[in-house]
């Protein structure tokens, strides 16, 4: 990946980041600064790979299927095609942001579909299911382990107190 790619993929792991963390900071006012930042680092870091991951994710996929041919490397991220994933931090405004970050990443996902259908050689359509397949299983992922922690720290938390 060149290194451009590289700074947008973390800028907008940051931006992601940011819109799950501000929400949670604004009901947490007493939350201290250095676990902000900790959980900001960790967020950006943890973002960034589904991001970085994505494409890779789809063409796994399509490859998979019993009608492929693959007849090319892997697509990766063009700056072009993850600049729109900067927006990401609107999922922190509470009523349009959710819908607005689900209008982003479908057409992110949807300039993806193209180079996944070209270098797996399956056909459009495939391709688009294959890329939305990815999205959806690296965010149900994410959001597993993100719910596992929230609990882990809660319970270590109940714990301390009695």
């Amino acid at each position: 990946m060149p290194s451009v790619v590289v700074a947008l993929v973390l800028l907008a792991g940051l931006s992601e980041a940011a819109g799950r963390i501000l929400p949670l900071v604004a009901r947490r006012p007493r939350v201290s600064p250095p676990v902000v930042a900790g959980l900001l680092l960790t967020g950006t870091a943890v973002e960034s790979a589904v991001i970085a991951l994505w494409p890779l994710t789809a063409y796994t996929l399509a490859e998979l299927l019993p009608h492929a041919a693959a007849s090319g490397a892997a697509p990766g991220w063009t700056a072009g095609q993850v600049a729109p994933m900067l927006l990401g931090a609107v999922i922190a405004f509470p009523l349009l942001g959710p819908a607005l970050h689900l209008m982003l990443l479908t057409g992110v996902g949807a300039g993806l579909a193209g180079p996944v259908a070209a270098a797996s050689g399956v056909g459009g359509w495939s391709a688009a299911a294959c890329v939305a397949a990815a999205g959806v299983g690296l965010a149900t992922a994410v959001e597993a382990v993100r719910r596992l922690v929230g609990r882990i720290g809660t319970t270590r938390t109940r714990r301390a107190a009695a």
